[in-house]
């Protein structure tokens, strides 16, 4: 078996069992195929006998390239979860991967927009299009991520035969996780108006968002129109898509929403994903204290 066949295997088992996310997949089959370059291995069961320390040595070469902790600590996993499924190839009955301690990674809070901003944003992505239909797909895209509380490739993988949207939308997440989401008039009508200017036929199978030529939308084109809007408007450079999901959860859990409610309307696997949004919201409580108190101001 060539490397060529392990990596083939490696990439059919993250894009279709795991149903990782085509980000993703890149990125662990470029982890894997420098580990297989690393370790001259041309069949499972040879790469089933890495051990620990040929992992550590293979990460101290990658760290002396110059990548950082959190690039360190995502290579590592990937890796982790390569050598388990190359265990399980080999017919090893412990599947286990090598135990190694990865980089400690400072987690940083998320930092979400102002209702405001994130209004004007989806105004002005509008506003400044090419043409109309594409304002309308821009706003739209962005209304989903800030209504509902969607990850870009969420919005973006709707299709033809989620239309016309309802109460409810059904959204499948990262590991094939499905969840239901309300959504509001607003979005709902951002979504509407957009399918009424789109040029191109939408069938069931068809995808929502289109670009310019009729192909699927890509998340690159998205995040670039909200980062012209962004600068335009004077927001920091934290305003990013994702930020827009991270306003969603934290003004939720700031106008009363419990964290398991909030956990099942994101798709977290686990409440501790969740959780880091009390912090979120009690940092916004602090920073508004902090500017309006009039001690403060002493």
């Amino acid at each position: 078996m060539s490397k060529a066949d392990m990596l083939e295997q490696w990439r059919d088992h993250l894009a279709q069992a795991r149903r990782r996310s085509p980000h993703t997949v890149r990125a662990y089959l470029a982890a894997a195929n420098r580990l297989l370059d690393r370790e001259v291995a041309e069949h499972w069961c040879e790469v089933a006998r890495i051990e620990a320390g040929a992992l550590r040595q293979h990460m101290a070469a990658r760290r002396s390239d110059g990548i950082g902790n959190v690039s360190a600590a995502r290579e590592l996993s990937a890796l982790k979860t390569f050598l388990a499924f190359a265990r399980e190839q080999a017919g090893q009955p412990d599947a286990t991967p090598p135990r190694m301690r990865g980089p400690r990674i400072k987690k940083g809070l998320p930092r979400p927009v102002t209702p405001d901003d994130a209004s004007n944003m989806a105004d002005l992505v509008e506003s400044s299009a090419a043409t109309g239909w594409i304002g309308a797909r821009d706003r739209a895209v962005l209304l989903l991520m800030y209504g509902a509380g969607l990850r870009i490739a969420e919005a973006l993988s709707l299709t033809g035969a989620d239309l016309p949207l309802g109460e409810v939308l059904q959204v499948t997440g990262k590991g094939g996780k499905q969840r239901v989401v309300p959504l509001i008039p607003v979005v709902r009508d951002a979504v509407a108006d957009y399918a009424r200017q789109n040029p191109w036929p939408t069938g069931p199978e068809d995808p929502l968002f289109r670009g310019a030529k009729g192909g699927a939308l890509g998340q690159g084109m998205v995040q670039k129109a909200m980062a012209r809007a962004r600068i335009a408007l004077g927001l920091p450079a934290s305003a990013t898509p994702h930020a827009l999901r991270h306003s969603f959860a934290t003004h939720l859990l700031g106008a009363g929403a419990d964290l398991r409610s909030l956990q099942e309307l994101l798709g977290h696997a686990s409440l501790g994903s969740t959780q880091i949004y009390t912090k979120v919201d009690a940092a916004t409580l602090l920073d508004t204290y902090r500017n309006a108190h009039p001690r403060e101001q002493d």
